[in-house]
């Protein structure tokens, strides 16, 4: 990847479906994802890495099995390694995703939810 300057709000505006992971930038061995996020997605971990969650706009629960972190625009959650977790999304939410290159986005769970990271035109 180019080291270009990145407009996220731009960036966004280029992703149709929620859930569907968009590389905005690398930084060494670290993606940095935009993604639209709306309903509920799966229960899964990532056993070898934690997962910071930055959202932009709207209101993201990530529901962890003892207690929900409800999170609004600039607020910044980092779910640790091995921890499972569910992000549920009321309305669209807006967020930035830094988690170490090659993370599958269900983590262990797989499923019809596991979408490829797409980079951005």
């Amino acid at each position: 990847m180019t080291s270009d300057v990145r407009n996220i709000s731009a960036a966004l505006a280029t992703i149709k479906e929620p859930w569907q992971p968009h590389r905005l930038a690398s930084v060494n061995d670290y993606d940095v994802k935009v993604v639209k996020l709306q309903g509920e997605f799966v229960w899964h971990s990532h056993d070898e890495t934690d997962e910071l969650f930055l959202v932009l706009s709207g209101e993201l629960t990530i529901q962890l099995r003892d207690r929900d972190v409800v999170l609004g625009p600039n607020d910044i959650f980092v779910v640790p390694k091995g921890v499972e977790h569910c992000p549920r999304a009321e309305g669209e939410v807006h967020a930035v995703l830094i988690e170490p290159a090659g993370t599958v986005n269900t983590g262990s769970a797989g499923g019809d939810r596991t979408s490829p990271l797409r980079d951005l035109d």
